[in-house]
């Protein structure tokens, strides 16, 4: 545990009640990783991953998904569930989220919800019914997709729901397809799915974020990374498990650009530029969601007090 914890640990930050979840979020390269570890020393605490592209096996360098060593013993769930072949659930994540939060709670110990996919950690936290499925729209819909693209169904989306096209990347086929057809089938805009936030769990929501020139030098200086400890090459070894025909893995930041420069159809240099470009939108949206929840208390990743600031905020804590 590092001193800055001990500290902290010292100082009174004391464990949430008992049932509390501890969720951190905000957008992609702030430091979510890193202060989850923190804590769950000073708080006896477990990461639940609420990373969606985390979920998938052998996509390690793209995603940013801590090693072992970096874990520091801290349990981590979540991680390593799904082949790249496996479309992406959301409903299918809250059973196995909450089975896990469940499981640390009924330990004793803490659960710590970490991601930036905004609708994972909602469905977990709050109550959260999925909308039905129709299984003639949803073909119909994806062999539009298959033969056009998503470019023209996202278009439809922005026209029939702008707030809900504003959350999903034009280039999340699936994303579009599922609320093309929740819109289809019950007359409404796909965000009015979306329902009032209901707490499931009780949860603390704290959020780290950068200033976005900060944050661009951090995604450039990630994406750099990435491709120097081989992220071409695991990609290329992912292809022999099926990593093309992955509906939602594919479509993974850094995968997608590099996917196409194996195709042929991007430059490595390009591919590498469109990663830290794309990555870059990627973040605005992932900040629009989350500076929408005034739930959350957002705290600055660079400042020294910053475990001791995140403690505070629990409740039961030294004030």
């Amino acid at each position: 545990m590092g001193a800055g914890v001990s500290a902290a640990v010292d100082a009174g930050g004391a464990r949430p009640p008992a049932g509390t979840v501890v969720a951190v979020v905000g957008p992609t390269a702030a430091g979510k990783s890193a202060l989850s570890v923190a804590l769950a020393h000073a708080l006896g605490g477990e990461v639940v991953n609420a990373d969606s592209m985390q979920l998938y096996r052998g996509m390690d360098l793209g995603t940013a998904k801590l090693t072992p060593a970096e874990r520091e013993g801290v349990p981590h769930h979540l991680l390593d569930i799904w082949d790249v072949t496996e479309p992406a659930s959301v409903a299918e994540y809250q059973r196995l989220a909450r089975a896990a939060v469940d499981d640390i709670l009924a330990r004793g110990r803490v659960p710590l919800l970490v991601g930036g996919s905004g609708l994972y950690v909602r469905a977990v936290l709050e109550r959260f019914e999925f909308p039905g499925t129709d299984p003639a729209v949803r073909e119909r819909l994806e062999r539009e997709l298959a033969e056009a693209g998503p470019a023209p169904l996202h278009a439809r989306l922005r026209a029939a729901d702008p707030a809900a096209a504003a959350g999903i990347l034009p280039g999340n086929g699936r994303r579009i397809v599922r609320a093309l057809e929740v819109i289809e089938l019950t007359g409404a805009p796909f965000t009015a799915s979306l329902p009032d936030p209901t707490p499931y769990y009780s949860a603390v929501q704290l959020g780290v974020d950068l200033d976005t020139a900060l944050l661009d030098q951090r995604i450039a200086s990630r994406v750099d990374r990435m491709w120097a400890d081989g992220l071409v090459e695991e990609t290329r070894a992912l292809l022999g498990r099926g990593l093309a025909e992955g509906r939602t893995a594919s479509r993974a930041l850094g995968y997608q650009q590099v996917l196409r420069f194996l195709a042929g159809e991007l430059t490595e240099a390009a591919a590498h530029d469109e990663t830290v470009r794309a990555t870059r939108r990627f973040v605005r949206r992932q900040r629009s969601w989350f500076r929408r929840d005034p739930r959350i208390h957002w705290l600055d990743p660079t400042g020294p007090e910053l475990i001791p600031a995140a403690l505070r905020l629990l409740p039961g804590a030294a004030r």
